[in-house]
């Protein structure tokens, strides 16, 4: 099932299938190691604030706008 990553729960894990976004938003995630393909595990969601993700050992922080146009298919 494809969704967005901030639909994902604490201790999810997903690949990333897609980035909804321009250019600038793509090279950006990139950068952090958010490309398709990645495996992602969410370790901190809460209603307000950013999304906690972990990918390949580094914990990144994503606003919630970015985290809804990431989609991931969850494992």
């Amino acid at each position: 099932m494809i969704v967005p990553l901030l639909s994902l729960a604490p201790n999810e894990r997903g690949i990333v299938v897609d980035l909804r976004g321009g250019s600038n938003f793509r090279s950006r995630l990139y950068a952090m190691g958010l490309a398709p393909g990645a495996v992602v595990k969410v370790l901190g969601n809460y209603p307000r604030g950013p999304l906690i993700v972990e990918i390949g050992g580094t914990r990144i922080a994503l606003g919630r706008g970015m985290a809804a146009r990431v989609l991931v298919r969850k494992l």
